[in-house]
């Protein structure tokens, strides 16, 4: 899923491994009371695990991006399983919680993913359509190009001090790009919700 019908005016606010690196990114999420999604990758998070306990501590919630990262779609079952069961035994021994929710690597997934997500104890495949590219713009995955009740955005990683990609302006931490996208959502009437009361059975 990469959006969800309600009527309320809300969204999903989702950020992967990079999150951790952005200390104003902690702030703004203690400071607002943001209740967002992070989805870890054991290879990329498991060294900075005290920086997502900050993060947890301040109101974000920890979801599952698998132990290495790899594309699922294709692999069989066992390896599949392993990959998502895996980062679910890890985040549930560092933290004591285990995850309702998965991002597949690169949002490739299949049928076998959904049945080893759901043995392994995942509620829900998460994806995004909404994306906040590194200059702070908005992509769309499709539907409408602007935000809408419902959405899921995603505030991926990207490095500082470069270029955005888009004509090259330059790139913007995650706080910076966050507090775009916040300024964005109160122009529009929208509030960021925690994805724990909407998502999932």
């Amino acid at each position: 899923m990469d959006r969800i019908p309600t009527r309320d005016k809300v969204v999903f606010l989702t950020y992967d491994d990079g999150a951790a690196a952005d200390p104003g990114l902690i702030d703004l999420v203690r400071e607002r009371r943001l209740p967002v999604a992070l989805f870890l990758t054991d290879s990329v998070a498991g060294p900075g695990y005290a920086h997502f306990a900050r993060l947890r501590a301040v109101g974000a919630s920890l979801q599952n991006n698998t132990l290495d990262h790899p594309a699922l779609r294709g692999l069989p079952y066992a390896g599949q399983r392993a990959e998502i069961c895996g980062q679910q035994r890890k985040l549930r021994s560092r933290f004591g919680a285990r995850p309702r929710f998965l991002r597949p690597p690169h949002g490739a997934y299949d049928t076998t993913t959904l049945r080893a997500a759901a043995d392994c104890g995942i509620a829900a495949v998460v994806l995004s359509r909404v994306t906040v590219r590194p200059d702070g713009r908005l992509g769309f995955a499709h539907g409408p190009h602007e935000l809408s009740p419902g959405d899921i955005v995603s505030v991926p990683s990207g490095r500082t001090g470069g270029t955005g990609g888009t004509g090259g302006a330059p790139a913007l931490s995650l706080a910076e790009r966050t507090a775009r996208l916040l300024a964005e959502l109160e122009s529009r009437g929208l509030k960021v919700a925690n994805p724990e009361d909407y998502w999932g059975p």
